[in-house]
């Protein structure tokens, strides 16, 4: 039986939030599966999505279901997340879907289905915390890691975007397998590319979270010959947040918004010092922006050959990175060409083909995850 003829007629409800990357991750795999047969229900928790964001779902086939439900890293006791994984599971026991796959493992902790469940290892506090602060969990995050390693003892298979995060995965919880590998994919949004006369750089994410490291691009933005913009939001949900003083600050923008920005092919650049894969890196990559990344070990992964690496704490390295780019239109045009090329490999299809396999794999009943070596799709 092939992963297609498994999974052909597949019912999924998948849990996601409309706050992050996460949100992307859903839409693209919900629409890449669609061809295969499979009907994706997305239960929402946290913000309701906005009206471009519904936009987008109704585009990729997927249904909608707000729940109005905490997002497990902004809940402020465990009670809140366990009361959310039962609701969950009462949704699945009503819509009775073929398998759920919760983007927030930390829901299965102490939630029963009755059908198999994957988790997604998209991030966690236990890994933030060990790349952008170090040193022993502070009390606040001890839970929410406690109920993470549950959700992923309880959940029938795992799923990590890169190699370098299913072992950091592997290593903070003592799992005796990492996580699968399925790398992630992205749907380009087509839009014309044409590059402006007046050059800027550019970044786009999770501004407030710290992991990102924003305030490194901010400080450095003070220092270049051209502008820095910068799409996303300032403030977190979770209360965090940081000030652009010369970065110019674009706020949320939607997707053909960044597109829009992006087939100016700006020198895109990120110092973040937690990624567990980087989907706008990605989108930059596709518009054959020339990319400035941090030199941590998901980029290294993902894009040696085809950027520049920087140190993200030394704000000068970056500044003159990004300069010497400035200077050089020939070496920016190449850079960009090979972000593109090796962009082409990280597809929807081939992220929506890794799932469907695993899918098949954990319906079939067989091991629940697979290790490091020979597991990237």
């Amino acid at each position: 039986m092939t992963a297609l003829e498994g999974a052909n007629g597949l019912h999924i409800l998948m849990t996601a939030d409309a706050v992050g990357g996460g949100w992307q991750y859903a839409l693209d795999l919900a629409g890449g599966l669609r061809p295969h047969g499979v009907k994706t229900t997305i239960a929402v928790l946290g913000p309701a999505p906005s009206a471009d964001q519904q936009a987008t779902a109704e585009v990729a086939g997927a249904e909608l279901i707000a729940t109005g439900l905490p997002l497990d890293w902004t809940a402020s006791h465990q009670g809140q997340v366990n009361e959310a994984g039962q609701a969950i599971a009462s949704l699945a026991a009503q819509i009775r879907p073929g398998l759920v796959h919760l983007n927030s493992p930390a829901l299965a902790a102490h939630a029963r289905f009755s059908v198999p469940v994957i988790a997604a290892c998209h991030s966690c506090v236990a890994t933030w915390w060990q790349a952008v602060k170090g040193g022993p969990l502070p009390e606040d995050f001890k839970w929410r890691t406690d109920l993470v390693r549950r959700g992923y003892a309880s959940a029938d298979g795992l799923l990590a975007p890169t190699r370098a995060f299913a072992q950091a995965t592997a290593e903070a919880y003592g799992l005796e397998r990492a996580p699968l590998v399925v790398r992630n994919g992205r749907r380009a949004v087509q839009h014309p590319t044409h590059a402006r006369s007046d050059l800027f750089a550019f970044t786009a994410g999770r501004l407030w979270d710290e992991g990102k490291n924003f305030s490194a691009i901010d400080r450095m933005a003070a220092h270049l010959s051209i502008p820095v913009l910068a799409a996303g939001p300032l403030q977190g949900p979770n209360g965090a947040q940081v000030e652009a003083r010369f970065a110019k600050s674009l706020g949320r923008l939607s997707d053909k918004e960044i597109a829009r920005h992006l087939g100016e092919q700006p020198i895109f650049v990120s110092a973040a010092r937690y990624e567990p894969f980087g989907l706008a890196v990605l989108e930059a990559a596709q518009a054959a922006c020339a990319l400035v990344l941090s030199d941590i070990p998901t980029f290294r992964e993902l894009w040696e050959g085809a950027a520049l690496f920087v140190d993200p704490d030394d704000d000068r390295q970056i500044a003159e990175a990004i300069e010497r780019l400035v200077r050089d239109a020939d070496a920016r045009d190449a850079l960009g060409r090979a972000a593109r090329k090796r962009a082409d490999t990280y597809s929807v299809e081939a992220m929506s083909m890794g799932v469907l396999r695993t899918y098949e794999s954990v319906l079939a009943g067989e091991s629940r995850t697979s290790s490091i070596e020979g597991a990237a799709a």
